[in-house]
């Protein structure tokens, strides 16, 4: 059964977060605070923040620079998953993948149904891996970024999470680089 092992000691990840809105401001970017404040709220540091437009070059040039910045260990969006024509948020997100990690989407989703239904069906929530660098595509609502948080990304950004979770494997995630393979 899934634990919290207090033998080990946790280790805070820096997290940064991406708004991804035509019509959000900093003012009132409630997806955003709340995803900030759980992360606060569970020991980690946010590191930084910004909004950007539903376009897919914004997108991908701050991730790029996010990726690319080795202070910072997870990136977390809200906003751009749907389907209508502004929402590309997944298609940004998969260009940089290196690995995709499939599950994520599947218990989103799994996890959203139990309080939405069938609705949550309109979510493409994606998660993947870059240049050691993990990153997670949330739909842009409070509730659902909570359900993420609460549901997933909070056990799974605590080393002290049993069986398993994503910061024990921080140190491995480039290991292809250093072999020259391609994941």
């Amino acid at each position: 059964m899934p634990k919290i092992d207090d033998s080990r000691e946790f280790i805070p990840v820096n997290i940064a977060i991406l708004t991804v809105s035509d019509t959000r401001s900093s003012a009132d970017d409630r997806s955003g605070d709340a995803l900030s404040a759980r992360a606060i709220g569970d020991g980690h540091v946010v590191i930084d923040r910004s909004i950007v437009k539903d376009e897919v070059s914004l997108i991908l040039k701050k991730l790029d620079y996010w990726i690319n910045n080795p202070a910072i260990d997870v990136i977390i969006s809200t906003g751009g998953t749907g389907f209508t024509g502004r929402d590309v948020t997944p298609e940004a997100f998969k260009a940089v993948f290196e690995k995709e990690i499939e599950g994520f989407g599947e218990l989103f989703r799994w996890i959203s149904y139990q309080k939405i239904g069938t609705s949550t069906i309109q979510s493409r929530a994606v998660a993947g891996v870059a240049k050691g660098t993990y990153l997670f595509a949330l739909p842009g609502s409070t509730g659902a970024c909570t359900d993420a948080w609460d549901g997933i990304l909070h056990n799974q950004l605590d080393i002290r999470h049993r069986p398993c979770n994503f910061v024990e494997i921080m140190p491995r995630l480039r290991e292809h680089e250093l072999s020259g393979r391609r994941p």
